[in-house]
């Protein structure tokens, strides 16, 4: 997740001691360089769990974080020179902007803690350790993207990189690298990394530690087998990675590639060229005075919603991922606008359910229907939960 705001209504989940809410064609505008799209460098958000941890790319905060930065936002924000959510290529880090090919998705169950390994009745990794049967649900997701006719991915195919795509682009050329529709799902592998606990709080570079360990596992030990892979680093039930469960600057979810050098603990080494991950908590544990801050019941209700946050969170980095590989050199926001910085999922993060561009339930045929966020869409103008399908 790059940054959560979003000026979307979010329903009030808890008053009282404390009023939470849940975490946190048209005209394409002229491209412009980042370096002015803004009319002046805008002022970092202090409300934003990236504040101060850079690392944390496309974070999803908090219901409550969401809506304590949309506050601040309101009273600080610069002129946009641009529609202020309209997106912006970052020139590409490494020579990568976006995943231009098929994804390949690679699940990395960390630590110990999990459990005893089972397998459920759809040949899925299950674990003991898992009493919300989160890593089932996971595999089925990734499973079903791009099958049964689903649009919601479908608004990645307007996304692109490649030397003919200038910085500060806000469309693609024709001779653009796109991303193509994840036709018949990106789930790649799965790994039970049990070769200890894993750490009570893992810091962003011990997970990027575990991305990197996880590329070798798999086999990816060349730069160009990691140029479509992506490792969510999927902590235990009972963990904190990366102190997410924090009152003040709690998230639900980030992504990042080993690369950058602003990692809690520094860039990680890798001899297997970039390797792009995310930091995905068990964030069903994180709740305050009984609510929770990670989108449980976001869509549905009851046992149907227990994994609302859990498979938004999921499909919200992997977009990210998607339209920015190595953040920030795919396409981001350079408005200057309280959008600044964003990736396409922030900037319609937690849009309640009925409202334009809301989160809903996504169908993936026979692997199940999933709770799924909206994500920005340039060419639309709008936050898209369903897009035509264009390379």
């Amino acid at each position: 997740m790059g940054h959560p705001h979003q000026r979307r209504t979010s329903p009030t989940l808890l008053t009282g001691l404390a009023s939470l809410t849940l975490i946190t064609a048209t005209a394409l505008v002229v491209a412009q360089s980042p370096a002015t799209a803004a009319s002046a460098t805008p002022q970092a958000n202090p409300y934003s769990p990236e504040y101060h941890h850079d690392y944390r790319h496309g974070v999803v905060a908090t219901l409550e974080g969401n809506l304590k930065m949309k506050r601040w936002a309101k009273t600080h924000a610069a002129a946009a020179a641009t529609g202020s959510e309209t997106l912006s290529y970052g020139g590409g880090i490494d020579g990568i902007g976006v995943q231009s090919g098929h994804s390949k998705v690679y699940l990395v169950f960390y630590g110990t803690q999990w459990g005893t390994k089972t397998t459920d009745s759809h040949g899925n990794a299950a674990f003991t350790g898992d009493p919300d049967h989160a890593a089932s649900a996971a595999q089925q997701m990734f499973k079903g993207i791009g099958t049964n006719g689903e649009k919601w991915s479908a608004d990645l195919t307007q996304w692109c990189d490649g030397h003919n795509v200038s910085a500060g682009a806000t469309s693609c050329p024709s001779n653009a690298n796109f991303i193509p529709y994840q036709a018949g799902g990106v789930l790649a592998g799965v790994w039970y990394d049990n070769s200890a606990a894993s750490p009570s709080a893992a810091s962003g570079h011990q997970l990027g530690v575990e991305a990197v360990k996880a590329a070798g596992h798999f086999g990816n030990t060349t730069a160009a087998s990691n140029r479509d892979a992506y490792y969510i680093v999927l902590s235990p039930h009972g963990t904190d990675p990366d102190n997410y469960e924090n009152l003040l600057t709690g998230f639900c979810a980030w992504h990042d590639y080993n690369g950058d050098s602003s990692l809690s603990g520094g860039a990680v080494t890798s001899p297997y060229g970039d390797v792009a991950f995310s930091n995905q908590p068990y964030n069903m544990d994180f709740s305050f005075l009984g609510q929770s801050e990670c989108g449980v019941d976001f869509v549905n209700s009851g046992s149907a919603g227990k994994l609302d946050g859990y498979t938004m969170t999921l499909g919200h980095e992997w977009h990210e991922m998607m339209s920015d590989q190595n953040p920030a050199g795919g396409w981001t926001n350079h408005t200057g606008s309280t959008y600044n910085g964003e990736e396409n999922s922030d900037e319609c993060a937690w849009i309640a359910p009925g409202q334009p561009g809301g989160a809903a339930n996504i169908s993936f045929g026979s692997y199940g229907s999933y709770a799924e966020q909206a994500s920005w869409s340039n060419d639309t103008n709008n936050c898209a939960i369903s897009h035509a399908i264009l390379h």
